[in-house]
């Protein structure tokens, strides 16, 4: 979660959607804010205590956390905005990001079968990244009652043009948006990481996210 009161917006970021992308993008901003030195001390003293104190919103929080955290009318006056993923490519990005930089979760684990078998068991233990991902991305934008609390939802699929969009509701200029954490070795498409069997799991545990979201296995044909 990025919170710039100088320019009044309220980012919130959903694990594999882009987010770091937008961060790096919008980092700047924080130096032009008179806010950021107490900020920034509020983050230091967090991490020395391991986050015990409250002080500081976690990467992936969810926008409630915020409303609830937050006075009523600075949050209502915010900008809150946040990117979404389709939820089979997701997973894709996930099997490839973990591997990669968390080898040693995955060492009785040869494929991505295997891998989303693994995420999806109840019985396994919480493990903060790799649970974040199989998270709903809709319960990081709603409230207790399922209402929508942020005012722009993107698309990691339309990526640039939705943060252009984004920065033209703050009012800003649109900043250069990096390519972070690209995942090597992964196809083009994800369906071909899938089972017909392995796709209808994933379609019953984010049924809520591909309602609300409009995502579907095969995305629309173009002509």
């Amino acid at each position: 979660m990025l919170l710039s009161l100088k320019y009044n917006f309220l980012f919130v970021h959903i694990a594999k959607t882009g987010g770091t992308s937008v961060r790096d993008a919008l980092r700047p901003l924080r130096y032009r804010d008179p806010n950021y030195p107490l900020q920034w001390l509020c983050s230091r003293l967090s991490g020395m205590t391991s986050h015990r104190l409250g002080i500081k919103f976690p990467r992936h929080a969810k926008v409630i956390a915020a409303k609830e955290m937050l006075p009523h009318e600075l949050f209502e006056r915010l900008f809150k905005f946040a990117f979404v993923r389709n939820p089979w490519d997701l997973q894709v990005s996930s099997f490839h990001h973990i591997r990669r930089e968390r080898p040693h979760l995955m060492a009785h684990i040869e494929t991505f079968d295997q891998f989303m078998r693994w995420k999806l068991d109840p019985a396994r233990p919480y493990q903060y990244h790799v649970d974040t991902s199989i998270e709903l991305q809709s319960d990081y934008v709603v409230d207790l009652h399922g209402r929508l609390l942020v005012d722009f939802l993107g698309h990691y699929e339309t990526l640039q043009e939705d943060f252009a969009a984004a920065c033209r509701r703050i009012g800003i200029a649109h900043p250069a948006l990096p390519h972070r954490r690209q995942a090597n070795g992964r196809g083009q498409d994800y369906r071909s990481y899938y089972s017909d069997d392995l796709a209808a799991l994933l379609a019953q545990h984010f049924e809520a996210d591909i309602r609300r979201f409009g995502y579907r296995f095969d995305p629309p044909h173009v002509t």
